[in-house]
């Protein structure tokens, strides 16, 4: 293991922190792989509901891709030494990702008024349980944002690399999250 200015390197050049996360996102990949397959098999046993997702989860899907470009443009803004800049996207992400979570509940609860239960027909869920998970993903990127804020606004300004890093891993697993969130809503609305 070598080091270098962000820490240590194992011998195929990538930081220990960076390969634990990318492991750790393929074995989310892996779970949601599973939950989606499960989600054909079940559908195709019949007794499957067919019903229109509300409009909710596509305006929900817009702020997500939304909070990931100001995430890259504070992170970019951090690399460049821009502090106002980077403070200010980070802040912006870290409501947009709030605003997710909350469309998402109210995506349910319209989901739910329509006759969906978590406990009723399968299809109905899981929607639920694939969404609700994937909410769980989007809740610990929050942590990571507000952590990323915290540091933000709590340490003094310096583009140094260390930091750089750990605001890089919170952006890779951010831009994870989203874009699982658009094949998720993709594949169901493909499946429907």
């Amino acid at each position: 293991m070598a080091l270098t200015q962000s820490g240590p390197v194992n011998r195929f050049g990538i930081h220990p922190q960076k390969f634990a996360l990318w492991a750790a996102m393929g074995s989310i990949v892996m779970m949601f792989a599973s939950l989606t397959s499960a989600y054909v098999v079940r559908r195709g046993a019949g007794n499957w509901l067919e019903y229109k997702l509300p409009s909710l989860f596509f305006i929900s899907t817009l702020v997500l891709l939304i909070s990931s470009l100001t995430l890259h443009w504070s992170y970019s803004s951090y690399k460049k030494g821009l502090e106002l800049r980077y403070k200010s996207f980070l802040v912006v992400t870290l409501v947009l990702g709030l605003a997710f979570a909350v469309l998402q509940y109210q995506g349910w609860l319209q989901l739910y008024s329509y006759g969906i239960e978590l406990k009723g027909n399968p299809s109905g869920s899981f929607f639920y349980a694939i969404s609700g998970i994937h909410l769980a993903h989007i809740l610990g990127g929050l942590a990571a944002l507000t952590v990323a804020s915290i540091h933000a606004f709590g340490l003094p300004f310096a583009v140094i690399e260390k930091r750089r890093h750990r605001f890089e891993l919170v952006c890779h697993y951010w831009h994870f999250v989203d874009v699982l969130w658009v094949y998720l809503l993709s594949f169901m609305i493909i499946q429907q």
